[in-house]
């Protein structure tokens, strides 16, 4: 009996289960907050090349110029500054070959570029709705679609490509409504880019490309700083949240870097909510 259940005891290698190494990423929106943080994991986790796009040159510089100075990087790895405006079909193009004068393939896209506009309902502009939607969907897709050929190339049904989107929590619950902050065009972008997901992952599983969405809550960045502000401030806010805190760097980077390790290779077509259990922690007031 001893012999026969040792004999039904298999084991398998996990230690390399989150390791990137020798991928190829690009991030879009990579120069500052959850986009630069994302980058920093992927370096960190073992990545070769990191292509970092944003539309001013002299952020993604400065953002590149730290991603090469990380001290524990994989020797030889490095990051690339190519700027670039997402919300135009020509500059992603543009972007697609300017990445390939460096490597003929891309395993991980992500697509994070976004903006957001505030606005009392009554005086909401056009301008600023279509600007959101154009940034935060639009050209999300397009983004996708022109990368889908350098990620097909090394993509296998054993490792398959990644693609992730940035959406928010405002796509699943309510955003900011009724005032000077109000949301209204930004919330309906990220349903939007969250469902588009789903709907990619589904299109593009078959080509081993896998597609997954990010939902963040509140974590401090430079686009949050203002609402972050006016809800109250980090203290308030995290006292909001079961876990007691708002987002941190660490947060972004290990859900990135999870979902585009052998450890994320079943995830296709889901959205990790990461918020600390605020969406469910409203529901007791």
């Amino acid at each position: 009996m001893a012999a026969e259940a040792k004999a039904d005891v298999q084991l398998h290698d996990f230690a390399n289960i989150f390791s990137l190494d020798g991928k190829v990423a690009v991030v879009t929106g990579g120069s500052r907050g959850l986009g630069l943080h994302s980058a920093s994991g992927l370096l960190q986790a073992g990545c070769s090349k990191v292509f970092i796009t944003s539309r001013k040159a002299s952020a993604c510089d400065a953002a590149v110029a730290a991603l090469n100075a990380l001290p524990n990087k994989r020797p030889n790895a490095r990051a690339y500054s190519i700027p670039a405006d997402s919300s135009k079909l020509s500059e992603i193009e543009r972007l697609v070959k300017e990445v390939e004068k460096h490597t003929d393939h891309v395993d991980i896209l992500f697509a994070n570029a976004g903006a957001t506009w505030g606005a009392y309902f009554d005086e909401h502009p056009e301008s600023a709705f279509a600007k959101v939607m154009d940034l935060n969907v639009k050209s999300v897709f397009f983004t996708i679609q022109k990368f889908a050929p350098l990620l097909e190339k090394p993509a296998t049904l054993g490792s398959p490509s990644r693609v992730l989107v940035t959406g928010s929590v405002a796509g699943i619950t309510l955003g900011s409504l009724g005032d000077a902050t109000a949301s209204y065009g930004y919330s309906a972008s990220k349903a939007a880019v969250l469902h588009l997901a789903r709907n990619l992952a589904v299109e593009l599983g078959p080509r081993h490309i896998l597609v997954n969405g990010i939902a963040p809550g509140f974590f401090p960045s430079k686009m949050a700083a203002h609402l972050m502000e006016e809800n109250g401030g980090v203290e308030k806010l995290g006292k909001q949240s079961p876990n007691g805190r708002v987002g941190r760097a660490e947060d972004i980077a290990a859900t990135v870097v999870f979902l585009c390790s052998r450890g994320g290779g079943h995830c296709n077509g889901d959205t990790i909510v990461l918020d600390g259990g605020k969406m469910w922690g409203a529901a007791k007031l």
